[in-house]
């Protein structure tokens, strides 16, 4: 208990600092996982993907951030192996190590998983640091199988969606009059998704519990609002034969650009939701304990507080706005070419894939389900749409992200064991 009593405040200090990286690290590399489809089908701008994603992504991270943190706060390591100092310590060590490999990644331009690099770290410094007994591996277990899952499933959902775009838009005699008709409905769905999971499982750390009566009548209520919101804004775009004459589906493509800055708004909340967790679950740890004076089964049980996921979405704001532009280029125009159409269904594939993650409180990788998504776009338009050698490197990065977030974790743990005990 001396490290606590001695050093809380400056423990704190240091773990918000951590956090903090964290935080930036995830905005910085995940939101392009938001925000990458609608650069890259040119829907949206880079500084306009930017400004969506500072609202939607703080939103998501605040509102409806609590559930996954608690996974990642409490899920993974076992507090009655463990000894409060040595769980502070670890959690800070996985902060660093985390962000660490993060501003690596980024700065070469690569997609890594947050989710990876965190739990990677936790684990890492549980099983070297202090037992192979302090893990609890059969809450890793759905953990790690997720990884798997979500992208497997997100690319059917895509897949479902183009086809299903194809056979009522696309490939129908008046394609643009039919993009009119059935792409309100599209947003409907898109308003009631992220309502759903938010009124459901996301406003109760605010004070605002609903039954799951009044939760389904408002997310219709927000869906149709943003359904009516669509239909003043798709009423304004004309038929332009001149641009139809070089691409016959120009004028059906503006009608789904409109539906793309919808998407990417449930893109950005569903991802601030689940992925807030990775930098501030260490923290709300570090803080539970310290505030409790040591004692974990106290610290265990306290909520996640509200400026904790305060704190998280600030940083995964300024992360975005600084350095995100990087893995938005490799996520929007190097996997396969997307145009709003495909944008769509890979974002709204990938968000509702998240969101029904994040109400379980299952830390999934955003950036799996992302690439799962335009991946079951570009098998759907034939496999030589896919750039493979881009894929493969992709790839070959979620590989090292486990291993090096584990490495570094326990790198930092044993320096901060040093310094501090």
């Amino acid at each position: 208990m001396s490290l606590i009593a001695d050093y809380g405040l400056v423990l704190l200090l240091l773990a918000c600092l951590f956090g903090f990286f964290m935080a930036w690290g995830v905005g910085a590399n995940d939101v392009a996982n938001a925000m990458g489809t609608s650069v890259g089908s040119k829907a949206l701008t880079i500084k306009q993907a930017i400004c969506i994603a500072m609202v939607f992504e703080f939103c998501g991270a605040y509102l409806a951030g609590g559930e996954v943190t608690e996974t990642i706060k409490n899920g993974i390591v076992d507090a009655s192996v463990i000894t409060p100092d040595l769980m502070v310590l670890g959690m800070m060590s996985a902060l660093l190590a985390a962000g660490t490999w993060l501003l690596i990644a980024t700065s070469r331009g690569w997609p890594v998983s947050t989710t990876h690099s965190i739990v990677g770290a936790v684990i890492g410094f549980a099983a070297v640091g202090v037992s192979v007994d302090a893990v609890q591996w059969a809450a890793v277990g759905p953990i790690v199988a997720s990884w798997v899952v979500t992208p497997v499933l997100s690319g059917l959902l895509a897949f479902g969606l183009f086809v299903s775009v194809q056979k009522l838009i696309i490939n129908t005699d008046n394609p643009f009059l039919n993009a009119k008709r059935f792409v309100p409905l599209y947003m409907f769905a898109t308003g009631f998704m992220v309502a759903i999971m938010t009124l459901t499982k996301g406003l109760k750390h605010i004070g605002l519990e609903l039954n799951s009566n009044q939760s389904l009548l408002l997310a219709a209520g927000v869906g149709a609002l943003v359904m009516l919101l669509g239909i003043a804004l798709l009423s304004r775009i004309k038929v332009d034969i001149e641009a139809d004459k070089d691409f016959h589906y120009a004028s059906v493509e503006k009608v789904f650009a409109v539906l793309m800055v919808f998407t990417a708004c449930s893109m950005a909340f569903a991802h601030g939701a689940n992925d807030v967790a990775n930098a501030v679950g260490p923290l709300a740890a570090i803080v539970g304990v310290i505030q409790s004076g040591g004692d974990l089964t106290i610290g265990a049980k306290s909520a996640v507080p509200g400026w904790v996921l305060l704190l998280g979405a600030i940083g995964i704001v300024i992360g975005l706005a600084t350095y995100g532009y990087k893995v938005i280029a490799t996520i929007g125009k190097e996997i396969t070419e997307l145009t709003p159409s495909r944008g769509f269904a890979a974002e709204l594939a990938t968000a509702t894939t998240v969101v029904g993650a994040s109400a379980i409180g299952l830390p999934v990788s955003t950036t799996h389900t992302l690439v799962g998504a335009v991946l079951g776009i570009g098998i759907a338009r034939g496999i030589g749409a896919l750039n493979l050698g881009v894929i493969g490197s992709i790839f070959m990065s979620w590989i090292i992200t486990l291993p090096a977030g584990a490495g570094l974790a326990i790198l930092f743990y044993f320096i901060l064991r040093g310094i501090f005990l």
